[in-house]
This record gives structure tokens, C-alpha cells and sequence, in this order.
């Protein structure tokens, strides 16, 4: 085991094209380190349906040059045999650590291979290159990005030419493309003759984020305004000045693209502490709204004023204030949402007649929707303009959230009151989620299978009505690794995480509210009951 581990050690060391991930892998194998080296060629990382993410370093369990030169071989292999022979592949970064790296590297790869490359022209949001697939008619788009994990990630996001994000079996059949690879010696990588693009895809992108708006709105909303370290400010200040709102004040410390992400744990709005910088800010500047983005910004999280301080959104918050938005816009469409997402959506589509759908995890299933006007998912992501990003986007969601509370502004009231009122129209939708994150991934399988083995029979003292194992899908979703449980009043739905190391399970109680002066005590119900259910649902699960 030690000579074999030692000797594709070598033998990748051979191929690696980067100095780094080459010294670091020497020093490895002189050391005869086999714990880490185990570690780094126990398997290879796998390519899915959100692409590759891992951990920077050297080997195949790795995000590095060596796994992306063969990851974008695989791609220009499949986009040959999809008939695409000399189609164009977009290609967009981030600013994290060798993002611009793999991007290059994509771009020779595709040259190599008779396609046609095109690079955006700097580190720019995941949805200014969704937005370039369909604007340039590309065959496909490369995003380089690890979104809001941890700095030592990076990742490979690959959309095909629809501007969606790859589903099955899409994703089966570039894997396999890419184990066929035998050896990097194989893979033309020419030095130049692609085409590094200029600043006319993202000034087409920008001008169709004044689309989102209604024409004469109010646009008085005072922002503060954080891009998490990440590449979404120059466009969000761009989007708005066009729009004529007040200038965001920014979060400076966390401003400009920073790749270890310096003053935050994890550079995620839903984490705990992340939003503590831009609640200063707010305390400081008693701005209207709080935005911020996720570091690629196809995330978006507002936070308002609650009695003395601030607090976040929830994301089906945000999601059912831009549903009410849009419908009382006049919006037409179907509005769709992923299943962990809030039943509020299909209430507030229903009662004004318009077509809902609900999708499996990701947005990869809600852009594909047909006739999709408004998409979103509890984990910050909004579809707002599906003409023109068929993903998740941070800009155009900062840009109608502010809108709706430069409305309400106008009105004298807050986007809280919108809540209020939703909440009597349609009953208080109150969501939370357990999420466990774990070193070990066996823990994760535990629990799905001793709450496949011995389902629980009730939550809270709700009755479980209906539980359903999706692996088998259903009449309107494919299979997906979850279980769903509907109780009187309740659901809930439980998942190992597509991205990271986690176990979530996302809760949800309708309590019944017959006016505004109800509500504080539908509150606590929804609050106690959550809480019951969560300790509960630990215990069934084992975590």
C-alpha cells in the first residue's frame, strides 16, 4: 500500500503543471507523509451536478491545475460529441485563490480542442457569465468559484448553453469523459487563441438589470450595502447608480476582494458573525435596508431594523416580499421554489392565480422550469430576470428588494409590516433549519439510514401524516437523497448538503393568524414549536 501510494504520487507529480501544488507534493513524498498522502489519493474528486469543489492542494482529491485541465477536457470532449465542434465556451472567475489560474487553463483547454474560447475580462459575479452564455450564444460556460465556502476552496461550476446550471445526465457523461483522459501529455493546451472579452458583456448585463425595475418607481431606500470579501461590489454600485438609488454606504473592510476572506469564519450571510461588520455599519448610518452578497453574488441577504437592532432575513422571507412584489407588479408566470423552500410561495402564487412549481434542490432544477417568471430557494437565491440569468442572482435581487422598500417607504411603512400582513393573509410561515456540519461523512449516513429504518411517527406531538423517502422519487420529482415529512401544520425535509459537509434538515410550521393582534402569539407558538421539533428530530436521527 505505501509503494503503490508513494508511486501515484509520483506519477502525478510528473504531470502537475503548477510549481506550487509541485513542491508541495515533493515535500509529501520525501517526508513519506502516507496519512496525508492517503488523504490526497484516496479517490479522485468527484464531478457532479455542481461541478467540482474542494479543498486547494495537490492530487486527485484536490482542487488544482492538474484536476481542472482534465475536468475541462472532459467538457470539450462531451461538447464535441453533443456536436459542438467548434462552439463557443464563456469562461468567468472569481477572485479566490487560482481562480484566474483554472480559467486560463480552461480557455487552452477548449482551444486545444477546436472550440472556441471566450474569458470575461476580471473577476465578476457567477450571474454577469450566466448572463454571457445566452447573450453570446456560447455552447457552454465555465464559472471558477467556491461561492461562500471556507478560502482554502475553490470550485468549477459548468453550464451548458440554455445558461442553466448541468442536471442528469449531463453530469454522468462529462465524468466520464474526464476519467477517460489517460494523461495531461494527451491534452493540446495552446499558449494563446481565445479571446479575452471586454467590458461590452457586462455594460448588456447591466442594462437589462434596469429591467427588473417597474419604469417611475420609488428608488429612496437607503442601503448599506457588504460584498463579503467577494467580486460583487463594482457591479452592485454600477446597477444601482443606473438605477438611480442613494449610493450604497459600504462595508469597507469587507469592500474589495480579499481571497482569505479576513474578517469572517465563513464567508456566508447566514453564518453567525458574518453580518456583524454590516450591522455596524447600519447602527452608524441608520440606512433603510442592509444588502449583502455571498462572494460570487448569486447570493443575496437583506436585514432590517427589528425594534433596537438589526437582524437577517430569512431567505424565505426575502423570497415571499419579492413574490408579493412581483404580483403586485402585475407579474405573469410561474413562480417556482425548490422543495426546502417555504409553502408560503405556492399560497401567495395560488390566490393570484398564477402557475407554481416546485423543484428539487437547486437552481439548477428551478431555472428549468418552464415559463419560469420568478425563482428562489431558502438559501438566499433569487431568479428575478429568467430572460436574462437563468440562476440565482445577487444584483438583480439587491436591486428589487430595494425597490419593494423604497415602496413601502413611500407608504410610511417597512418590508416587516409586508411580512405582518402576509402572515394574516396566508398564515404564519415560520422556517429553520438543523444543520450539522461534520469532519467524519459516515455520520451522515447513519442518520439517513436510522431514520429510514425506524421513521418517527411524530414531531413536537404533530402526527407525521405522510413521510416519503425520495430516493424514489415522486410524480413530480425525480429522485433525489431525502426524506420528506408532512405534518398537521408542519413539513419537514431532511438531506445531506450537495456542496458541504453537512446533514440539513429544514423545518417549517404554519400557525393560523386571524389578525394583526394575533401575531406576537403565533409567533411564540411557531417559535416553541420549531424548537420541539429540531430536539426531536436530533433524537430520531441520532445527531
Amino acid at each position: 500500500m505505501h509503494d503503490d501510494l508513494i508511486a501515484r504520487a509520483q506519477t502525478w507529480l510528473t504531470e502537475d503543471p503548477d510549481p506550487e501544488t509541485r513542491d508541495e507534493l515533493a515535500k509529501l513524498i520525501d517526508a513519506a507523509d502516507t496519512e496525508e498522502l492517503a488523504a490526497r489519493f484516496s479517490g479522485t474528486l468527484q464531478f457532479g451536478t455542481a461541478g467540482l469543489r474542494g479543498e486547494l492542494g495537490a492530487g486527485p482529491m484536490r482542487m488544482n491545475r492538474t484536476v481542472v485541465i482534465r475536468a475541462a477536457a472532459g467538457l470539450a470532449a462531451y461538447l464535441r460529441k453533443q456536436g459542438h465542434t467548434d462552439g463557443l465556451v464563456v469562461i468567468g472567475y472569481d477572485a479566490r485563490h487560482k481562480s484566474e489560474d483554472f480559467a486560463r487553463d480552461t480557455a487552452a483547454v477548449m482551444t486545444g480542442a477546436g472550440l472556441r474560447a471566450a474569458v470575461l475580462p476580471r473577476p465578476l459575479p457567477t450571474p454577469v457569465l450566466a448572463f454571457a452564455i445566452r447573450h453570446l450564444g456560447a455552447v457552454a460556460g465555465v464559472e471558477v468559484t467556491a461561492s461562500h465556502n471556507p478560502p482554502r476552496d475553490n470550485g468549477y461550476k459548468v453550464y451548458l448553453g440554455d445558461g442553466s446550471q448541468i442536471v442528469p445526465p449531463a453530469d454522468i457523461d462529462i465524468a466520464e469523459e474526464i476519467a477517460a483522459v489517460p494523461s495531461l501529455t494527451v491534452v493540446p493546451r495552446p499558449t494563446e487563441g481565445w479571446e479575452t472579452l471586454d467590458d461590452s458583456v457586462l455594460d448588456a448585463y447591466l442594462a437589462r438589470t434596469d429591467a427588473v425595475l417597474a419604469p417611475g418607481s420609488p428608488r429612496t431606500a437607503r442601503t448599506v450595502y457588504t460584498a463579503m470579501h467577494g467580486v460583487g461590489k463594482d457591479v452592485l454600485l454600477a446597477a444601482f447608480a443606473r438605477a438611480g438609488f442613494p449610493t450604497p454606504a459600504l462595508v469597507a473592510e469587507q469592500a474589495d476582494p480579499d481571497p482569505d476572506f479576513p474578517t469572517v469564519a465563513f464567508p456566508n450571510p447566514e453564518e453567525p458573525g458574518a453580518m456583524d461588520l454590516a450591522f455596524a455599519k447600519a447602527r452608524e448610518t441608520d440606512p433603510d435596508l442592509v444588502i449583502a452578497n455571498d462572494p460570487d453574488a448569486d447570493r443575496c441577504a437583506a436585514a432590517v431594523k427589528d425594534g433596537e437592532d438589526w437582524r437577517m432575513l430569512r431567505g424565505d422571507e426575502v423570497g415571499s416580499l419579492l413574490a408579493a412584489h412581483l404580483v403586485n407588479r402585475g407579474a405573469q408566470g410561474t413562480f417556482a421554489e425548490s422543495i426546502v423552500s417555504s409553502s408560503l410561495l405556492g399560497r401567495i402564487a395560488e390566490k393570484a392565480n398564477l402557475p407554481y412549481e416546485e423543484t428539487l434542490t437547486g437552481f439548477k432544477w428551478i431555472a428549468r422550469v418552464d415559463g419560469l417568471r420568478y425563482g428562489y430557494e431558502e438559501a438566499l437565491g433569487y431568479c428575478v430576470d429568467p430572460e436574462g440569468v437563468r440562476d440565482k442572482d445577487g444584483i438583480t435581487a439587491a436591486l428589487l428588494i430595494t425597490e419593494l422598500a423604497s415602496v413601502l417607504k413611500a407608504e410610511g411603512r417597512t418590508l416587516l409590516d409586508l411580512l405582518d400582513d402576509l402572515a394574516v393573509e396566508h398564515g404564519l410561515h415560520a422556517t429553520d433549519q438543523l444543520s450539522v456540519r461534520v469532519q467524519d461523512l459516515s455520520v451522515i449516513a447513519n442518520a439517513m439510514r436510522r431514520l429510514r429504518e425506524q421513521p418517527p411517527t411524530e414531531l413536537a406531538g404533530l402526527a407525521i401524516t405522510r413521510a416519503e423517502d425520495l430516493t424514489q422519487g415522486t410524480e413530480t420529482l425525480p429522485p433525489t437523497d431525502g426524506l420528506r415529512y408532512t405534518l398537521e401544520g408542519a413539513r419537514v425535509i431532511v438531506r445531506p448538503s450537495g456542496t458541504e459537509p453537512k446533514l440539513k434538515c429544514y423545518l417549517e410550521v404554519v400557525v393560523p393568524v386571524a389578525a394583526h393582534a394575533d401575531l406576537p402569539a403565533a409567533r411564540v407558538k411557531a417559535t416553541d414549536l420549531l424548537e420541539t421539533i429540531k430536539r426531536d428530530l436530533s433524537a430520531a436521527a441520532g445527531i
